[in-house]
């Protein structure tokens, strides 16, 4: 059965720690938090983290945030803090292939799932950013924008955000014309125009949309090149 923290002592004036330590001073610590990065993009892996911060604050995380919000030289700031100073923290990352065969909600949870068994510590409560994760060992509890609300989750976002970035820019100088650095395999304007011209990789997520439509012309040159041989 879930294990609710008690409404009455959650307090959103407290900051980004008002839940985890509501958590903590119940009993149910300690809490980790897990966030993900590169859901909507279609190139690249599916990366998961999940982290558990120390109970007490400390002044190298106090700019955490949503890595959305943050800058890159902020994220770049914090990521070494906080595997520094986290107590345990773990990050997974699931390939566009497994992300084909699960599906990318079933890979974000099964990611998850990955990335809290991996920490060296157990925790006694899961944050996860959005939406529910069944199949964890322990209680856990969704947070909308979670990124933003708890610190736990924030770490996650960070670890996640900055290894899937570096993950795509060492793909970059593997797979150049896809703009990998620059806009780390999402579906923008100028990725849409590279996948139109140069096809799909093998970092690719075939089956997301725009990856499929980019198939298309090349399998219609090549059924129209295998007509071609054959009349003649």
């Amino acid at each position: 059965m879930t294990r609710w923290p008690p409404r009455t002592v959650i307090r959103r004036a407290a900051g980004l720690r008002t839940m985890e330590s509501a958590l903590i001073r119940t009993g149910l610590g300690p809490v980790a938090g897990v966030d993900e990065a590169g859901r909507g993009a279609c190139a690249g892996p599916l990366v998961v983290a999940a982290c558990i911060l120390g109970p007490k604050p400390h002044r190298a995380l106090a700019g955490l945030d949503d890595s959305k919000k943050l800058t890159e030289r902020a994220r770049e700031e914090l990521f070494p803090a906080i595997q520094r100073l986290a107590h345990a923290w773990c990050i997974v990352e699931i390939p566009a292939p497994e992300v084909d065969a699960l599906g990318v909600h079933v890979a974000n949870i099964e990611g998850m799932r990955r990335a809290v068994a991996g920490l060296s510590m157990s925790p006694g409560y899961v944050l996860t950013d959005g939406f529910r994760v069944p199949g964890l060992p322990v209680p856990s509890l969704p947070v909308i924008g979670g990124d933003a609300s708890a610190a736990c989750i924030a770490a996650a976002s960070v670890l996640a955000k900055v290894s899937r970035d570096r993950t795509m820019v060492a793909l970059d100088a593997d797979l150049p014309g896809y703009g990998f650095a620059g806009h780390k395999g999402y579906s923008t304007a100028v990725h849409t125009a590279a996948l139109a011209e140069l096809g799909p990789t093998h970092e690719h997520r075939m089956s997301y949309a725009n990856v499929r439509a980019a198939l298309l012309p090349a399998a219609r040159a090549g059924e129209m090149y295998t007509a071609a041989m054959g009349a003649g």
